[in-house]
Formats: C-alpha cells, structure tokens, sequence
C-alpha cells in the first residue's frame, strides 16, 4: 500500500511538473519575462545603434539591398500573428545562447581585428560581419530568455533575419555571374525558337543591326533575391509540407533564369523590329518590376497546385 501511495503521490505531481515547464500567457511571470527579453533586446539595439544605422543608409540607398529595410519588420509580424499560440517555455536554452553570443562576438572582434580599411568592398564586407554580429547576437537573446518550445515556434522568423545580412561582394559577384549565364543560356533559346538570326559570343548577342550584352546590372540579381524571399513566406504561411515548401523555393531559380532571358529577348526582338533605339527606351531601364510581376503568375500557379495537392491529401487520410 505504501507503494501504491507513493506511486499516486507521483502521478498527482507529474502533470503540476509538466505544467511548470511553461509559463501562462498572461501570467505575472510572463510579462516579467517578456519586459527583461525587451530591455535586453533595447540594450543591444542601442549598442548596435551605429552600424544598425549605416545598415539603414546602406540599403536606402542600394538598388539591391533595399529589401532589408523590411526583414526586421517582417519577422516582427510573423511573430506577432503567432501571440495568442505562443508557447512560453519556462526553462531557457542558456547553453544555446552562449554559443550564439560567442559566435556574436567572435564575428565583430574578426571584424575589429581585421582593421576595416576604407574601401568600399571593405566597407560593405564590414558592414556585413557588423549585421551578422547582431544577428546573432538577438538569436542568442531568444535562447537565453525562452525554451525550445518558443524557439521552435519562432524558428522561422528568427532565421528570416538573416535577410538583413548584405551578402559578401565575392557572393554577390559569384551569383551575378551564374544569372548572367544562365540568362544568355534562356535568351539564346527564345532567340532560337524565334527563328531569328544571331551569333552569340558569350553574354554577347549580335542580332541584325544591334548588338546586345549582358552586364551584370542586367543579372536581375535583386528581383530574383526578392522573389527568393517571397517564395520562402509563402511556403511558411501558406504550405505545410517540407519537400513543397522546398519545392516552391527552389523553382524560384529556374524561374529567376527565364524571367531575365525571357527579358533580353523581348529587348532584342524589339530592338530588331522597331529600332535600335529601344535599348534606351523604359522597357529596358526601367521594366524589371514589368517582368517581374509576370514571373509571379508561374510562382502563383505552382502555389495553387500544391495547395490543392495538400488539400487533397488530408481529405485522402480522413
């Protein structure tokens, strides 16, 4: 009986033990906790607040970077849909935060070290390890204040700011070079199925009476980041299985390639048949975002389909 007695004394307490592991939403506790994860996020924001503000100005003025402006605020509101479902895990991942704040302060110190000469690829390379340091570090806020339950339900917007991050110049050079190619490869193709007469010399195309070349501010390098970024919050808010989610993004690449080729094409045939003039005309400096609404209705069909797979599939298990 004494046993038995210990035993249900046991079964009594497990479920007490299993509701510490969480705090209630709207308890006490919670908001104390949610006011100390504040003002240590406000401290870091205000530590930050020099290249956070360069950052700013960076990408203002950036024909490329001008998404990041809203990554933070992005990832803000996907936490915000998620408040009333959030789970507040009472024992934070402290281990975890230390290894993102070590890695937090290792990239600034490399950055410190380094002596950051006044070039402007160093001045972008710096402001790129300055943005990824305090990344980093606000992961390692999240995992010092909360526990794996609310990581794993921010996981997503967490990561997402990594967005802010300006990509490396030698990363940006190296993808502009795969779109340049893989672009002429795509145009070369419209070219062909045209039955119009050209030559191709690399990312050059002499077409009758003109001749066209790829540089590299045609790559379309920031309408493919932004439609890579647009792909991934779709497949978050609006897929729920992985290898679809993954999927979905990864068309954006393909479709990255024809949209640009499909581009130079429409240039090239306008060129040839209206006149060699229409190199300076708005379709060519100013028609990217044209071009890119038209790559988001493949975008749109192939969410469709896969929503409707989805769909499908759960009526099949009911």
């Amino acid at each position: 009986m004494a046993f038995s007695d210990h035993q249900g004394e046991f079964v009594k307490n497990a479920p007490l033990q299993a509701a510490t592991s969480s705090i209630p939403a709207g308890s006490a506790q919670a908001r104390n906790r949610w006011r100390a994860f504040l003002l240590a996020l406000a401290i870091l924001l205000l530590a930050f607040c020099v290249p956070l503000f360069q950052l700013a100005r960076f990408a203002a003025a950036s024909q490329l970077y001008s998404y990041v402006l809203l990554v933070p605020f992005i990832s803000a509101w996907l936490v915000w849909i998620k408040r009333a479902t959030l789970p507040l895990s009472a024992r934070p991942m402290r281990f975890a935060g230390a290894i993102f704040l070590a890695l937090g302060i290792a990239v600034m110190a490399a950055w410190l070290l380094a002596g950051h000469p006044g070039g402007r690829m160093a001045r972008e390379n710096g402001l790129t390890l300055q943005t990824l340091s305090f990344v980093l570090d606000v992961f390692a806020l999240v995992f010092l204040f909360w526990g794996k339950d609310t990581v794993r339900a921010v996981r997503f917007p967490l990561f997402f700011l990594l967005f802010m991050v300006p990509l490396p110049p030698s990363l940006v050079l190296a993808t502009d070079s795969f779109l340049q190619y893989g672009s002429a490869q795509v145009a070369r193709l419209f070219f062909g199925l045209s039955g119009m007469a050209f030559l191709q010399d690399g990312l050059t195309f002499q077409l009758p009476d003109i001749s066209l070349h790829i540089a590299p501010e045609c790559s379309g390098i920031h309408s493919t980041i932004v439609l890579f970024i647009t792909s991934l919050l779709a497949a978050y808010l609006l897929l729920r299985t992985t290898w679809k989610r993954a999927l979905f993004v990864l068309f954006v690449i393909p479709l990255g390639l024809i949209r640009n080729g499909f581009r130079v094409f429409v240039i090239g045939e306008l060129c040839v048949h209206i006149g060699p003039q229409m190199i300076n005309s708005p379709i060519h400096r100013k028609g990217g975002p044209i071009f890119f609404v038209l790559s988001l209705i493949p975008l749109f069909l192939l969410l469709i389909a896969l929503q409707k797979s989805e769909r499908a599939r759960s009526g099949t298990k009911k």
